[in-house]
């Protein structure tokens, strides 16, 4: 009798501590990870670069690093550096060779975000949309789909984007942006190039993008730069047209600004 009574006492014990673990693994609060993963951060605002024109002095602990170094492979090297010598010299004499935008093209990946002026991104079930005031240009990163393979994808300024977030960071694939489309920094590129960016908030208000850049054509190693935005809480996306701005391109391709009448 003594042996069936503690037999019962210890089942009864075991019994106990199970329903009190199971109790408190249900009303345990989640894990910071398994928050962040249910919930990524708010990135939907306007956004400038940073550091900027601000007011105040940058935080040295929120600047993004500097950028790794650009090295094109020998045949691309020679072309791209005799053009950037150009671009130099015509600066000197105030006579800027045109650019992108000067021609009303659109900048493309992944130079529309070095936020030339305001970006603004929206944060939507299933898709992240990026806005550039400039040029009105739109992206958008499909979130949790497959990528296409390269050769496969319509060949864009922008290219095809998805992406995921890993804990508090957005990785985003992006392939299919078209040869004539130059990068950062005017860097070419083949149909090969592959862009990955991490967006990752370092403050509440202060984002970061790191892009890094893969083109087994063109460059000898990845390149990898990051750019900083501050978020703007009260500023409202402007319209901006090419057609309305007072840049125009001569005959020698040489920019010049258009003096309106008065």
């Amino acid at each position: 009798m003594h042996i069936r009574t503690r037999t019962l006492t210890t089942g009864r014990y075991a019994l106990g501590c199970a329903l009190a673990a199971l109790a408190l693994t249900l009303g345990a609060p989640r894990s910071a990870t398994s928050a962040a993963a249910a919930s990524p951060p708010n990135i939907t605002g306007q956004w400038a670069r940073y550091p900027g024109f601000a007011r105040t002095p940058p935080d040295p602990k929120l600047v993004p690093p500097p950028a790794g170094k650009l090295l094109l492979k020998t045949e691309y090297a020679g072309p791209y550096e005799k053009r950037r010598a150009a671009e130099r010299e015509s600066d000197l004499r105030g006579e800027p060779i045109a650019a992108p935008g000067t021609d009303c093209l659109p900048y493309g990946m992944p130079e529309m975000m070095s936020a030339i002026y305001p970006l603004e991104i929206l944060q939507t079930p299933g898709q992240v949309t990026i806005i550039a005031e400039a040029m009105s240009q739109v992206r958008r990163i499909f979130l949790d789909k497959p990528q296409g393979k390269i050769g496969e994808i319509a060949p864009g300024y922008y290219g095809h984007s998805v992406g995921r977030w890993e804990g508090d960071t957005l990785i985003v694939d992006t392939i299919g942006v078209k040869p004539s489309v130059l990068g950062h920094s005017e860097m070419p590129h083949s149909d090969q190039m592959r862009i990955t960016e991490r967006f990752h908030l370092v403050s509440p208000d202060i984002l970061h993008d790191e892009i890094t850049v893969e083109d087994p054509v063109v460059l000898e190693k990845p390149w990898t730069f990051t750019f900083g935005y501050r978020r703007l809480p009260s500023y409202e996306m402007l319209e901006y047209v090419c057609e309305n701005n007072h840049e125009y391109v001569d005959d020698k391709g040489v920019t010049h600004v258009r003096l309106q009448d008065h």
